[in-house]
C-alpha cells in the first residue's frame, strides 16, 4: 500500500510528520494492505494566519483495488489529532465497505 503525503503551503511536511502520518495509517489500515492501492493524505490548516480551534484539517482518500476511490476528513487541534481521526475514520469505513462486500459473496 503506497501512502502519499500533500500539504497546502501553510504546513511543511518534514520527514517526522511524514514518518508519523505513513505510521498511523499503516497501522490504522494494516488488515485492508492487500486490498488497498494507495492512501492519499491531504494536509491543511484552515486558519494558517492566525490562532483556532479546530483548524487543523486531514483528508484521506484510499482507492480500493478495482473500486472508486472512498474519502473521509477530520478536522482537530493538532496535525496530529487529525491524522489520526481521519484514519479511525477511514478505517471504519473500509469495515463497512468490505464487510457488505463479502456478505454478498
Amino acid at each position: 500500500m503506497q501512502i502519499q503525503v500533500n500539504s497546502d503551503s501553510s504546513i511543511g511536511v518534514d520527514s517526522d510528520l511524514s514518518r508519523l502520518v505513513e505510521s498511523t495509517v499503516n497501522h490504522a489500515l494494516k488488515r485492508f494492505e492487500g486490498r488497498i492501492t494507495r492512501v492519499e493524505v491531504h494536509l491543511s490548516d484552515a486558519n494558517s494566519d492566525k490562532f483556532g480551534t479546530q483548524d487543523k484539517r486531514c483528508l484521506m482518500e484510499a482507492r480500493p483495488a478495482g473500486r472508486d476511490p472512498v474519502a473521509v476528513d477530520d478536522q482537530a487541534h493538532t496535525l496530529e489529532e487529525a491524522v489520526r481521526g481521519a484514519a479511525q475514520k477511514l478505517k471504519r469505513l473500509l469495515d463497512s465497505l468490505f464487510g457488505r462486500e463479502e456478505a454478498r459473496a
